[in-house]
């Protein structure tokens, strides 16, 4: 897969991101965005008053950025990436002094033709939607895209079996430094108190194991990533005595990337950022069909 320019991408590496997906967004300009920020910074600030309307255009407490990422996306069928950045500056601070970041949030869609092919003219499919930062500023922001464009925000949990695929797909690649070890996590039910198994695999040896599972390079079946878990279950039950089958799969990591039942997600690294995203894409897809 081409990888991205590291350069432009490296502030989305090594964050934790919550995910969300998002339905396709109603007669959404990409050459309105400074007026979007604009209309955005007043609703968050008005919000922040308590209702009470603000000017738009005047100094706030919050900035906000919109911006596009042209290089995230997977085939000319996707929309450019949209980035929102939130900025404040406190009262104190000088004028010339920079602002703080304080929240960030991007739209994307990579390989997300299974939507955006068959989308009326008016409709803008960016179905992945990833926050960084405080909950409430990801709710104002997702409510005024809501209301703006007619589209529908909702949390995106990642199922066991989805990390599976991500475990057996990241631990499968080839990396050009030292990787830091596979490590996946389980949550024992019907415990009086919450109890959870850590197992951790030398990358090398996660890779050899997928290595001699996988039958086609380049393609993935169901079957190949049930053998590959079935083969990390056997080797855990044969030390510990323990069946992880009958816990729940709450954690992976790797080192290309790390994910959470949850929805939270950590990408690592920059070469397999388009196949990280091109699978996250698939997913929010799937809860909005």
């Amino acid at each position: 897969q081409e990888s991205v320019d590291p350069q432009k991408t490296a502030f989305l590496l090594r964050k934790s991101w919550t995910l969300y997906s998002v339905t396709p967004m109603y007669r959404f300009r990409r050459s309105c965005l400074r007026e979007y920020a604009r209309l955005l910074s007043a609703s968050i600030a008005a919000e922040k008053q308590k209702g009470l309307a603000v000017e738009v255009g005047t100094e706030l407490d919050v900035r906000v950025a919109l911006s596009s990422l042209a290089e995230l996306r997977g085939s000319e069928l996707d929309d450019a990436a949209l980035l929102v950045q939130l900025s404040s500056r406190s009262k104190a601070s000088s004028r010339n002094s920079e602002d703080k970041l304080v929240w960030s949030g991007w739209f994307c869609s990579m390989f997300g033709d299974d939507l955006s092919e068959n989308l009326p003219e008016d409709f803008t499919s960016l179905p992945l939607f990833l926050s960084h930062g405080a909950e409430s500023y990801t709710a104002l922001v997702g409510s005024w895209f809501q209301k703006t464009f007619d589209c529908c925000f909702r949390r995106l949990a990642i199922s066991p079996q989805n990390l599976s695929w991500m475990v057996a797909m990241w631990a499968g690649c080839k990396l050009d430094r030292a990787a830091s070890a596979v490590e996946l996590v389980f949550s024992v039910p019907r415990l009086a108190q919450p109890l959870d198994i850590s197992y951790a695999i030398h990358p090398e040896d996660a890779k050899a194991l997928w290595d001699t599972v996988q039958k086609t390079p380049g393609e993935i079946t169901q079957e190949e990533v049930d053998v590959f878990m079935d083969c990390l279950y056997a080797h855990f039950h044969r030390h510990f005595k323990i069946h992880l089958s009958a816990a729940k799969l709450v954690k992976v990591s790797t080192a290309v990337a790390s994910a959470h039942c949850d929805g939270t997600v950590k990408i690592l690294h920059s070469q397999y950022l388009p196949g990280v995203l091109m699978l996250l894409t698939e997913l929010a897809i799937s809860q909005i069909q």
